[in-house]
């Protein structure tokens, strides 16, 4: 997919909403140090910042049970000062984390997770944040900041999530967003693969976390207008596999509703979404252009 080009947006002013992956049981099993993750998130936010004085930076936190604004630079008036050693937009970012992963370990504790596994973030609740945000930004004026969102992601993609994830992905096509994907677990993501696809953005998986920095602000710092001069990471190849309504497992070949287009990995008289009686199922190889028939637009 070509890049996604800006229409009627300030020049050289960025919007970036940035999707951070706070699971907890994730980050205690993984190699790399949450806190080491944090610090190099830190300082490619602080770059983007001081890259321009009109540049706005939103932090979204994704945890497990709940997702939740964490910073704002439009309304902290003092991002460029200090708090004794340390820049006031990691001051108040910390300390609202704080406050977030408390709130979420509170939810947690009332979700039952079987032992061993670790659950998945909710994806498709901080993209839809960093859509509503977008939306109110569009409204605030006619020449808005170019938006993009950047997902940071480590957690294994939750099957479940598969159609609010696509509706956020072709929401923000519509809208002329790209969603950035960085994915630092072990395998690939297929959602952040075809949310980047489709709307135009990058997605990369860092080979090497020690330099987490370096990746992020040579790949993911530039505006849109300057990725058009600059030879960035592309894709090898995307996983355009679907999620079975009926069990959510994601799988190569499945029946697809004639009506409704759902799609079930086993064959059913009746469409448990559309509630068709003797419906025709048809079995179907899944690939992007029957993913991009059946999933809803929401504005």
């Amino acid at each position: 997919m070509p890049s996604a080009s800006s229409k009627l947006y300030a020049d050289d002013v960025s919007l970036l909403v940035v999707t951070l992956d706070t699971n907890p049981f994730f980050w205690s099993t993984f190699p790399f140090p949450f806190a080491e993750f944090l610090s190099q998130v830190l300082a490619f936010l602080n770059s983007i910042l001081l890259l321009g004085q009109l540049n706005q930076v939103i932090v979204i936190a994704t945890g497990c049970n709940s997702c939740g604004y964490i910073y704002d630079s439009t309304s902290d008036k003092n991002h460029g000062s200090t708090t004794g050693t340390m820049p006031a937009l990691y001051s108040n970012l910390l300390h609202n984390l704080d406050e977030f992963l408390a709130r979420d370990r509170q939810l947690d504790a009332d979700a039952a997770h079987a032992p061993g596994t670790v659950p998945s973030s909710l994806l498709s609740g901080s993209l839809s944040m960093a859509l509503c945000y977008i939306q109110r930004a569009f409204r605030s004026g006619p020449m808005p900041p170019q938006p993009r969102i950047l997902c940071l992601q480590g957690v294994a993609d939750g099957p479940e999530q598969y159609v609010a994830i696509m509706n956020a992905i072709f929401s923000a096509q519509h809208s002329t967003v790209p969603i950035d994907s960085c994915y630092i677990g072990s395998n690939n993501s297929a959602f952040l693969q075809q949310a980047s696809y489709i709307t135009g953005g990058i997605y990369y998986k860092p080979p090497q976390l020690d330099g987490l920095y370096q990746y992020l602000s040579t790949v993911f710092a530039t505006d849109l207008h300057s990725r058009a001069f600059l030879r960035l990471p592309k894709s090898v190849g995307v996983d355009f596999r679907a999620s079975c309504f009926c069990h959510k497992q994601t799988i190569d070949m499945g029946y697809v509703c004639s009506v409704c287009l759902s799609i079930f990995c086993e064959h059913h008289d009746k469409c448990s979404t559309c509630g068709i009686q003797d419906v025709l199922l048809r079995p179907r190889l899944l690939n992007g252009n029957l993913v991009s028939r059946y999933c809803i637009i929401i504005i």
